[in-house]
């Protein structure tokens, strides 16, 4: 059974960067075909694609966040991080790491389309 789960602070000063860390247990961030993704829900709202991590360390990002948005992965501890920059009040959410199967996971809608997740981590940007 894969487990993920994400870890982090929950409270960030708008400007500073957030850093969150998906630890994955039961799979391996390098065994293919699966991607690693990072999600995020508002209130009330669908779901948004951050971007992903593939098995060879590749990385994908969605084009709202390019320039503030880095992936990485840690073999090692078999973990993936996401680190957003420049946050600000409108980066409050819920922050997930989930597992697709090969490369869908850009396109779904629910949290229940990925075959894995982690809980999800509440993260507030708060002066």
């Amino acid at each position: 059974q894969v487990q993920l789960q994400e870890s982090g602070p929950g409270l960030v000063k708008p400007s500073q960067t957030l850093s969150l860390t998906c630890s994955v247990s039961g799979g391996s961030i390098t065994e293919k075909p699966y991607y690693w993704n990072w999600v995020r829900r508002f209130p009330g709202q669908q779901l948004e694609w951050m971007g992903a991590l593939d098995s060879s360390g590749s990385t994908y990002y969605s084009p709202s966040f390019q320039r503030r948005i880095s992936i990485s992965g840690d073999t090692a501890k078999n973990q993936f991080t996401l680190q957003l920059s420049s946050v600000t009040l409108a980066d409050t959410a819920i922050y997930y790491c989930a597992r697709d199967g090969g490369g869908g996971g850009i396109y779904y809608t629910q949290l229940d389309e990925y075959d894995y997740r982690g809980q999800g981590i509440r993260v507030t940007v708060s002066s």
